[in-house]
Parts: structure tokens; sequence; C-alpha cells
């Protein structure tokens, strides 16, 4: 009999509510904003040289909290130049949240905004439609490489936008997290659909190296508590095993005996680690900058 899992993508309101849960219960955003209050500022040290406009692509850009934090250590490397910030977003839910986010943002003058509610794909043939290309001074994908059919081609396509002292900025799981573990294990039994792919930051040197690109990697700690998953019926529990296997309700839909291997895989070493009576899932990010 097949089994009735499926995936977490085609319920988006559910996506987004563990996803939400995922931000609240992890430290991913203060690892990146740590990233981005340490290295960012040489990373962009020379994208603006002489000029008047900066030009920055945010592919995937979300709700915006780290495309805001972004923008200002841009702004506060080359003050008075007028900045283009287009946002590519397929969640008409997360473009309005980033648009009340700007609303409610002070400091952003000299900013200008542009959302394409579209996925990178969409982008791509649109602009290959319209007979475009149009260069970046900054292009930046965080968390969303797992969302395209072909990676390499996505990274090709994304690095030949690219000026000539400008950066591709890209964040995704480490090679070294726990969900390497998890997915090289079980990714195989999970539902996913076309536009999911398990990508870390193992698999991409391999493909840049294929594609002769210059690019730095950097190593970002971060952990998820995911005690609440072992208590059997915790609603916050289902919604963060739920992101974890990218599987709408995981917990109730899942073969048994897939679930006991998974629940018992969580507490490995390999997966996580337990302090306190807690138990942090290795939540590490992975970096690298590539070069025009």
């Amino acid at each position: 009999m097949a089994s009735p899992m499926r995936s977490l993508v085609a319920d988006p309101d559910r996506y987004l509510q563990s996803f939400r849960l995922f931000l609240e219960r992890s430290t991913e955003h203060q690892s990146m904003q740590d990233f981005v209050e340490r290295q960012l500022p040489d990373v962009i040290a020379s994208i603006g040289n002489g000029k008047s406009t900066i030009n920055v692509l945010s592919v995937g850009g979300g709700a915006g909290e780290m495309d805001l934090q972004i923008l200002s250590k841009i702004r506060a490397r080359y003050p008075g130049v007028t900045i283009n910030n287009d946002v590519i977003e397929p969640s008409a839910d997360q473009i309005s949240k980033y648009q009340e986010r700007v609303a409610q943002a002070s400091n952003l003058e000299n900013i200008k905004f542009t959302w394409h509610k579209e996925t990178a794909n969409e982008y791509e043939s649109r602009m290959n439609a319209e007979k475009k290309t149009k260069k970046w001074d900054f292009i930046h994908m965080i968390q969303m490489l797992y969302y395209v059919k072909d990676v390499p081609a996505t990274l090709r396509y994304f690095h030949s936008l690219l000026e000539s002292q400008a950066k591709l900025l890209i964040i995704l799981v480490s090679g070294k997290s726990g969900w390497e573990t998890l997915w090289k294990k079980y990714g195989s039994s999970f539902p996913l659909q076309d536009l999911c792919t398990f990508v870390s930051s193992a698999n991409l040197p391999r493909m840049l190296d294929a594609a002769g690109l210059k690019y730095q990697l950097y190593e970002l700690p971060s952990h998820l508590d995911i005690t609440s998953c072992f208590t059997e019926g915790d609603k916050d529990g289902e919604l963060l095993l739920d992101f974890l296997t990218e599987t709408l309700d995981f917990a109730k839909t899942a073969p048994p005996e897939l679930k006991r291997q998974l629940m018992e895989e969580l507490r490995k070493p390999g997966c996580s680690e337990i302090r306190d009576g807690k138990v942090f899932f290795n939540n590490n990010l992975g970096v690298i900058v590539i070069e025009p």
C-alpha cells in the first residue's frame, strides 16, 4: 500500500507555521546576524567602488529579516549611494510581511524596493523571454537552493549576472550539520516534490569547481531545540518534525518503523547533542561567497 505521506510544501500554511516555529526555536537568524556583523563588511568591501547606485538581488528573500540587515551593512559601507533592492519571492504572504517590515523601518532612505512574486526559475525564464540581462553588484540566496530543480544551472545563471566587482552569497545547511546526517540516511523515504531537493554546503564545492568558479567557505554554528519532538502529541513537536522531514503530519502519516528509526536517529550525536535534559539538533550553516 502506498504511504499516505505528503510533502509539507503541499500545505503552504502549515509550511509557514512550521518554518516560523523553527526560527523561534533555533539560533538560525542569530548565526546569520553574527556573520552579517563580523564577516559581511569584508565581503562587500569593493562591490560599490566608484558607483552612485548599487544593485542588490535577493533570491528567495522571505519576510526580509536578513535582507534588511544586509542592506544596512551595504548602506553603512557606501553612505549616500542609492541602493536598488530587487526581491524574488514566490510566497505572497512572505512578501506582504516583508513590505510591512519596510513600512515600519526607519533609515531606509536611498533604498528602492521591487518585489517579484515568482520563483528563481520563473525569474530566469521571464528575463530570458524578455531578452534582459540585468547585472547586479550583490546577489544573495539564503536557504533557498533546496527549492530549485537544477542547482548547478541555477548557480551558473545567477553567477552570470554578476558585475565585475560583485559577489554572490549563498547560505544553506552545512555538510557538518544534523540535516546532512538525517537526509543522507532517510531522505529517500520522505515524500519530496520535484521542487525540494536536499543540498548542503558539502555539495557546492564540487559544482563550483566543475564550473571553474572561485569561492570562499565559512561555517556558522547553530542549533535547534527539538526536545518537544519527543513528547507524543505535542503540537509544536509535530510541527518541528514536519519541518525536519519536509513531510506534512509526519508524526501521524509516517510508517511506524520509519518514525521509530528517525526518532532514534534524532537523539544520536550525528544529529543532536543532549544538554541539561534537552535535545539540540545541529543546525550548523554553511556560507559560500562566490567571486565574479
